[in-house]
């Protein structure tokens, strides 16, 4: 695969898992309900969660991302804010959880994407990007 078009792949990938598609049909969807990933891709058969602790990728980058998140609220706030450390730490602390909450089936299905990219340029058997 050469690598202009293994971006191209990245992208499409990245584009599918965005829209909680299927990485490989684009078809299916990867959950059966809020931050619940399916087993398998209904339309083409892809496993997504072949092994236990498949998702772990994902729990990391939630946690990354989160904390991220809330030290550019403690930031904003502490420079735009005098508050006193009471106030401040109810007013960001349900931010920062509504955040983690609405940030997690993002990580979720970018990990499906991580997993299958990586499948696809290890070149594994059971991965066919479909377009």
């Amino acid at each position: 695969m050469s690598p202009r078009s293994k971006l191209a792949a990245r992208r499409l990938i990245l584009a599918r898992v965005l829209a909680r598609r299927c990485p490989q049909c684009g078809r299916g969807w990867i959950f059966l309900s809020y931050a619940r990933v399916a087993p398998a891709c209904k339309r083409c058969g892809l496993v997504f969660r072949r092994e236990p602790g498949a998702q772990t990728g994902s729990m990391y980058l939630t946690a990354a991302a989160s904390e991220i998140f809330a030290a550019a609220l403690i930031f904003l706030f502490w420079w735009l804010f005098d508050w006193t450390t009471l106030v401040f730490v109810l007013a960001t602390t349900p931010l920062v959880l509504a955040f983690c909450a609405a940030f997690l089936p993002v990580a979720q299905a970018l990990w499906v994407g991580v997993e299958y990219t990586t499948d696809l340029e290890g070149q594994e058997p059971w991965v066919e990007l479909r377009e």
